[in-house]
């Protein structure tokens, strides 16, 4: 076989374990079409994947991974647009009912634009992908005292960016005011396990009770 040992081992602990467990669900997953009614728009990062931290199964949440969790703008230039490509096919065609923007703590992504240094001007990709979250960074320096965590706050900042940035797609921000969707903010604490929910009418964010 090709493919490297732990996968081949964590595949049968599938076939085994989870597979057994839910054999007629995949079944029925298989024979039809997805139908999730949430969308997450989560990071790369390996330690927060969406599925685990939510406890999902199979075809419950359609979830789109970027790096640091970016939502561009709205942007219909022809060109390759990967995310914006997945949100319409969200959107439009599954008809999901909410679309979640789910940062975490410790983001490679964002340290990156906090601290400066090569991984934003290296490279053919990564540094124009994360040209947006500069921006956010200045403002939170310069708006608030964060000097004692200023990546969470930055971390925190991006997401409303993110929220900000769905609705400039015209009809997911139709649908937001008809009520048909619902657009969330979320970041997750790795080390801890925490996840935090951003309320909008409030400008705040607070941890959601895990019990």
């Amino acid at each position: 076989m090709t493919l490297p040992d732990h996968l081949l081992a964590g595949y049968h602990r599938f076939r085994s374990g989870r597979y057994v467990q839910d054999e007629e669900r995949y079944r029925t997953l298989g024979a039809g079409v997805q139908k999730p009614k949430l969308m997450i728009i989560a990071c790369c990062d390996s330690r927060a994947a969406p599925e685990t931290i939510f406890d999902a199964g199979p075809g419950d949440i359609f979830v789109m991974r970027n790096v640091a969790n970016l939502v561009p703008p709205y942007a219909p230039d022809g060109k390759h647009h990967s995310t914006s490509a997945a949100i319409e096919f969200a959107v439009l065609s599954l008809g999901v009912k909410d679309v979640v923007v789910m940062g975490h703590g410790r983001c490679g992504g964002i340290r990156a634009v906090v601290e400066g240094g090569d991984p934003l001007s290296a490279g053919d990709f990564i540094g124009k992908w994360m040209s947006d979250v500069r921006d956010v960074a200045a403002a939170v320096k310069d708006e608030h005292d964060h000097a004692h965590d200023l990546q969470t706050a930055v971390e925190h900042a991006s997401v409303e960016h993110s929220l900000a940035n769905l609705r400039t797609f015209p009809w997911l921000r139709m649908r937001e005011n008809k009520g048909e969707v619902g657009l969330h903010g979320a970041w997750f604490d790795i080390a801890l396990g925490e996840l935090h929910a951003y309320d909008e009418a409030a400008k705040s964010w607070g941890v959601v009770s895990g019990v």
